[in-house]
């Protein structure tokens, strides 16, 4: 974990902007292409479970869940998560996604997916998805792939294609 003074809070409306920047900054005007933003095109991230970091005022972090399904079943869709390149590789992106999922699970939620680095996000609780057991609305590296049940056997029946949607916790 980081030795910065680091605060972890939830997303306020007026993040959105920084956030942006921030993308911009990490991800490039690429970003809007990937499979993974094209699902959260005009479904806003549940700000319950989407965090800031900051250093003093600096916004360094951020990360978001947006409410989707999966072949039906409600589930949530992590990301972006972002850190700013200067504040990389100290701790603040597990302590975003750390502090999302137990938001998540405290909310009753069940399931999260989300496109990434299996090495990184192992390390949170994520598992590649067997191949071919969902499937996402475009081009997507299988092996990037993820998911993470926060109730045990959440993931067992789901089958089918990822789609934007609103969830409500089962």
């Amino acid at each position: 974990m980081t030795s910065l003074p680091l605060v972890i809070m939830p997303e306020k409306p007026g993040d959105a902007a920084a956030i942006e920047k921030l993308n911009e900054r990490a991800f490039g005007p690429g970003r809007f292409a990937r499979t993974a933003y094209r699902l959260r095109e005009g479904v806003p991230p549940d700000l319950d479970l989407s965090f800031v970091a900051l250093v003093s005022s600096l916004l360094v972090g951020a990360n978001r869940m947006t409410p989707i399904t999966c072949g039906g079943t409600p589930a949530l869709l992590l990301g972006p998560l972002t850190v700013d390149p200067a504040f990389q590789s100290q701790g603040i992106g597990l302590a975003l996604v750390n502090r999302s999922l137990d938001a998540a699970r405290a909310a009753g939620h069940r399931l999260v997916i989300l496109v990434g680095d299996a090495p990184y996000y192992a390390r949170m609780g994520f598992t590649p998805v067997p191949f071919g057991q969902i499937t996402l609305p475009g081009p997507v590296d299988p092996a990037r792939l993820l998911y993470c049940e926060l109730v045990d056997g959440a993931f067992a029946d789901v089958r089918g294609m990822v789609a934007s949607g609103a969830t409500v916790p089962a």
